[in-house]
């Protein structure tokens, strides 16, 4: 059984948005700082995103600054991850994980050894 699961991903044009949702599977994501990653084809996973179980630190990487926002609903057990002006370069298998950190999180992949999501696409092209 998969604890997360994402979904919201699919195709879009250059400077289109997309919003990436995680869920938490009969899991209470309340608890847990969420990171979302990326990984493109033939490159290491990278992160993007980060935010605290309370939801009043959130991080991002020095791509996602400025286009993307984190959100969480912890009454809905959920994570969001809006993107704008998207580009070719964001185009990548997104996933998001769970980390034990208190009051803090992080992008780094290493940090985020529990549990992860199976990603979902996403597809900037015209």
């Amino acid at each position: 059984q998969t604890q997360l699961v994402e979904f919201g991903g699919g195709w879009v044009q250059p400077g289109g948005s997309l919003r990436l949702t995680c869920a938490g599977n009969r899991f209470n994501l309340d608890v847990w700082a969420i990171g979302w990653f990326r990984q493109a084809p033939g490159k290491e996973r990278e992160g993007i995103s980060c935010i605290s179980s309370s939801g009043v630190i959130t991080k991002y990487s020095d791509s996602a600054e400025g286009r993307f926002t984190i959100s969480r609903d912890n009454a809905k057990n959920t994570v969001s991850l809006q993107m704008n002006d998207l580009n070719v370069e964001d185009t990548a298998v997104y996933f998001c994980a769970t980390a034990p950190f208190d009051r803090t999180c992080s992008v780094a992949v290493g940090d985020y050894t529990t549990y992860w999501g199976r990603g979902t696409q996403v597809t900037v092209s015209s």
